[in-house]
């Protein structure tokens, strides 16, 4: 039995100093626990998923592409571009640009149906999302990584490979998500009543261990919250607009944008930490970067779906009759 609370240890280098100089080190047992959190949120996404989602998907493939574009193409470009406007230290403008890379998780799906959007819609491009990550996630953190005039250096000194990257992402998020769809399509029925197991035990397990982690260097946290909290927001804040500011400019359906600002803005930012602490040694300002967003993210979302389930859209469940080519 591993008790998480030594799984984390705590910083060594204290509070003070450059945030780009800070360590958080994870030991082997507690990189092993994320990685399994990860892969069991991942694996409950695909238990939950149908071959159908996809055949869905490719119903509406001018929908699904604007969302694919917003999130792997607009969103780690303008999140580039507020690093350089904000001026933030080369760790933490790797850690916003990492997270915009990373694909969408099924928390986008839950707040979708909270806040009365078009669920298929989000569970489609969730899908598609998941799938296309395991290419697109690796090439578009080496591009704007190495593109960031004070990131760049610290990518180049520590020697990314990408291709170990897309082996990590490929087995971590790859392979659990392939392996459900499978089982879904081979055994629907066991494999809804199981997703509703797996997926929230690798929530639980995922926020269990940033808890631990945040409180065994609360004074690091404390610390440097102030230098993290107002760019994790902002970028938050863009991410959530530009979904929503897509789906209003491709005149999709209210149900239909409400899902589509989820999707873009609603990022698995657990992926995000488990790479920073394989392949960044704990770099400071990725690893609070990360774990705060994941915190922050989910907060946001669920007030944001909170205040739009009591504003009902007058669309009609139907499909986009805008963009069907």
């Amino acid at each position: 039995m591993i008790a998480l609370a030594h799984a984390v240890p705590v910083l060594a280098d204290g509070t003070t100093g450059d945030v780009d100089s800070i360590r958080i080190a994870f030991n082997q047992e507690a990189m092993a626990i994320l990685r399994i959190a990860i892969a069991s949120i991942l694996f409950g996404i695909a238990l939950d998923t149908r071959v159908e989602d996809f055949r869905r998907a490719a119903r509406r493939p001018g929908t699904v592409a604007i969302g694919v574009a917003a999130q792997f193409l607009v969103l780690p470009a303008i999140t580039f571009v507020l690093t350089l406007a904000l001026d933030v230290r080369g760790s933490v403008a790797l850690g916003m640009i990492l997270v915009a890379c990373c694909p969408p998780g099924n928390v986008s799906n839950i707040v979708t149906h909270l806040a009365r959007g078009d669920v298929a819609l989000s569970v489609s491009m969730t899908a598609v999302g998941n799938l296309l990550a395991i290419i697109l996630m690796p090439i578009n953190f080496a591009l704007w990584g190495s593109l960031h005039p004070t990131g760049g250096p610290m990518m180049r000194a520590i020697a990314l490979d990408p291709v170990d990257m897309l082996i990590e992402v490929g087995l971590v998020i790859g392979l659990p998500f392939l392996v459900g769809v499978a089982l879904a399509d081979r055994f629907p029925q066991v494999s809804a009543r199981a997703s509703k197991v797996i997926a929230p035990a690798g929530f639980l397990l995922l926020g269990g261990l940033i808890t631990i982690a945040l409180a065994n260097n609360l004074s690091l946290f404390l610390g440097y919250i102030g230098i993290v909290f107002l760019a994790v927001l902002l970028h938050d804040a863009l991410a959530l607009g530009l979904g929503y500011g897509i789906a209003t400019v491709t005149r999709l359906p209210g149900r239909s944008r409400r899902a589509m600002t989820f999707e873009v803005g609603v990022r698995n930012a657990g992926l995000g930490l488990l790479l920073v602490f394989s392949y960044f040694a704990g770099l400071g300002g990725m690893a609070l970067v990360a774990a705060w967003w994941g915190i922050w993210d989910i907060i946001v979302a669920l007030a944001v779906a909170a205040w739009w389930r009591r504003r009902p859209t007058r669309d009609e469940p139907r499909p986009d009759a805008v963009l069907h080519t």
